[in-house]
């Protein structure tokens, strides 16, 4: 792990030196001047940018990784297959990890070790070529180097005003503080149909509820994210918990390649799923983290079986009932619902021991339908007031049954 700390570092200078000669912190790709190449022993990765910017290299394992960080690239048009075929590359994802932020990650065939990183920039032009170079294969050397250094200035910051606690209160009492998490962002764009995302639909849609809420004046509202930026699911569930929110509703509208389903769905935590299309679903939202090159060694783990039995024993039911609730809200309103709509799965995003936890699909991109109803904005508007009861409802009931809670 030191090993590769000093290379990160090494790796970082170059960069900085650069911005402080002028460069603006937007670079951009040049596709036919990149690429990926196998090597006898293992990979060479060619990056060729219009100009120096500051940026990191390292790997993560389990799964074996290479991530990229820059400050910033644009990847406007590009998808990762312009940079060639490599087969000790097995996936490629680049795109935003939040504002002013970029990553390429690349999913590696075996763990070849970071050997070295470096950035020789045009000292005429400003133009700039990274060169990356794996080593041979070698799963202790890896595991030993793996993970994300510990670097100043690049750390995630804590977001502005989202931890901020409100004052302990019986049941009932104040405004309704609900966490809205609008799934995936930045380099994980989730479900996507043509240049419709479902990362942008989400974040439509949860900037509108937030605002139904609020304009009722029985809310308390906050996002787990308000801008095209990546969000790791363990920050998701700390936001909800650290802030004690009274609800956590995790907004999403995937696709099903080959499939009929359409209409709007609730899930709450099961460690085994309804059925098999919840037990792939919950594995698709779960690899996030993974995909965007999050390190999750040395985590608080946050799905430990003992908080999956607290929130079964705490707070299961209350969540049992505010999915049943959401549901028969809807139903009321007329709005399209799923033949099967209550179901269940290890979703790691509902897995906070002490908060009601849903997550709500709001229908599938891979239906006509659907997909014109997620991108109408009376539609939406419909959807977001039926929400909006559907909680009223649910905390008057759930005030009422109060003193059959464990405090």
């Amino acid at each position: 792990m030191k090993w590769l700390m000093i290379v990160a570092m090494l790796c970082l200078a170059p960069g900085l030196r650069a911005q402080e000669q002028g460069f603006s912190a937007l670079a951009r790709i040049d596709p036919e001047a990149s690429r990926f190449a196998d090597t006898r022993r293992g990979m060479e990765v060619r990056l060729a940018l219009s100009q120096g910017v500051p940026y990191r290299v390292f790997t993560l394992d389990e799964p074996t990784r290479l991530v990229m960080d820059f400050r910033e690239i644009d990847w406007q048009g590009l998808s990762g297959a312009e940079f060639g075929e490599a087969e000790r590359a097995t996936g490629v994802r680049l795109g935003q990890i939040r504002p002013g932020w970029s990553r390429m990650v690349v999913d590696l065939a075996g763990p070849h070790v970071l050997e070295t990183a470096g950035l020789v920039v045009d000292r005429v032009t400003g133009a700039a070529d990274l060169r990356v170079v794996l080593g041979a294969a070698d799963a202790e050397a890896f595991a030993a180097r793996a993970g994300t250094p510990d670097l100043p200035g690049w750390d995630l910051p804590t977001p502005e005003g989202a931890l901020v606690a409100p004052e302990r209160r019986a049941p009932g009492e104040g405004p309704l503080f609900v966490v809205l998490d609008p799934g995936h962002g930045g380099i994980d764009p989730g479900a996507q149909v043509g240049e419709v995302t479902e990362k942008d639909l989400m974040l439509q849609f949860a900037l509108e509820l937030k605002e139904v809420l609020l304009r009722d004046g029985r809310f308390e509202v906050v996002l787990t994210r308000d801008a095209d930026e990546f969000v790791p699911l363990e920050r998701r569930v700390a936001l909800a918990h650290q802030g004690r929110a009274d609800v956590f509703l995790s907004l999403h509208a995937d696709a099903l390649s080959g499939a009929r389903a359409r209409g709007a769905s609730v899930y709450t935590l099961s460690d085994s799923a309804s059925d098999e299309a919840s037990a792939a679903l919950a594995e698709r939202h779960n690899r996030a983290d993974i995909l965007a090159g999050v390190d999750l060694s040395g985590k608080d783990d946050v799905v430990a079986d003992i908080l999956i039995d607290l929130a079964r024993q705490e707070t299961q039911p209350r969540a049992e009932r505010l999915a049943k609730t959401v549901l028969a809200t809807l139903k009321a309103q007329d709005l399209p619902l799923l033949s099967r709509p209550q179901r269940h799965a290890g979703f790691s995003v509902l897995k906070a021991p002490d908060i009601p936890s849903v997550l709500l699909e709001l229908g599938f991109l891979s239906s006509a339908r659907d997909l014109e109803n997620l991108r109408d904005p009376a539609w939406r508007a419909r959807m977001a007031g039926a929400l909006r009861d559907a909680m009223l409802v649910w905390r008057r009931e759930d005030g009422a049954r109060a003193g059959l809670v464990r405090q």
